[in-house]
């Protein structure tokens, strides 16, 4: 194992697909035993089993909850109290008109996309600290920094993510705990695959083209023209839940292929 994780534990939300099931699966591939979150539990067990048959020495376990319920989220930290590493990937996005964004649905991404993962970070943060060691780690956005103005709902919850980490990793002071945050720009998860071949479903063209064309007319700002592979998130996220990373402290890290245009 090259990146010191052996048999650490870590919490991963929503991962049983997308960049959380990216970071699940390299995490394990460090040693690492990951908790799979989801809200339906055939979909987690699904990828538990997937885990175990790829990282036999690892022991992935199912952790189905829907953590915006509060009841759900007290159910499954008292399952697993003690983790090493927790990972706030859960969140819901769309693309919607400033004017359409009801009080419901601002609350709903609140709900969702800040409360949620901060409820499990005041729970796993104490006992981390009481241990001097361990990794909280936010997914956010390139739109927590730049707002496309086309999800504003969305944008709103990245923004404040970046905010409640560097509040958090005020607390770490001292201590062997890090708390940071990545901004992955546009990913290729499997929503955003099946998205692109809607679009081009009359086209037989590979699907690196229906990308890249998909890139030239909706992305020029991007400067890699492509997607960014979820296990290319995995990779940097296992970084820095490793012991390697430990100078990085409240840091907003951006991975977003070039998409936002400032030098800081």
């Amino acid at each position: 194992m090259e990146m010191g994780l052996n048999n650490k534990t870590a919490l991963v939300t929503g991962s049983s697909k997308g960049i959380g099931k990216a970071i699940a699966i390299e995490l394990a591939k460090e040693g690492v035993n990951v908790l799979i979150n989801g809200r339906s539990y055939e979909e987690v067990e699904k990828t538990v089993k997937e885990i175990k048959s790829a990282f036999p020495a690892t022991s992935p376990q199912n952790a189905t909850a829907d953590i915006v319920d509060a009841e759900q989220r007290e159910a499954l930290v008292k399952k697993f109290p003690n983790v090493d590493i927790l990972v706030n990937n859960m969140g819901i996005y769309e693309i919607m008109q400033y004017e359409d964004v009801t009080d419901e649905i601002w609350e709903k991404y609140f709900h969702t996309n800040v409360l949620a993962a901060n409820g499990l970070s005041k729970y796993y943060l104490t006992k981390m600290l009481g241990n001097n060691d361990g990794r909280i780690i936010f997914i956010a956005s390139e739109e927590a920094v730049m707002p496309s103005g086309q999800m504003p709902q969305y944008c709103m919850t990245k923004s404040m993510l970046l905010s409640l980490a560097k509040s958090l990793s005020k607390l770490t002071k001292g201590t062997d705990v890090t708390v940071n945050t990545i901004m992955p720009g546009p990913t290729l998860s499997e929503n955003v695959q099946q998205i692109i071949e809607g679009i081009y479903n009359h086209d037989h063209m590979p699907f690196s083209e229906k990308e890249r064309q998909f890139m030239i007319n909706n992305l020029p700002q991007s400067e890699i023209q492509r997607f960014i592979k979820p296990l290319e998130i995995g990779r940097l996220a296992t970084f820095l839940c490793s012991p390697y990373a430990s100078a990085f402290k409240g840091s907003p890290i951006r991975m977003d292929g070039g998409m936002v245009p400032t030098i800081y």
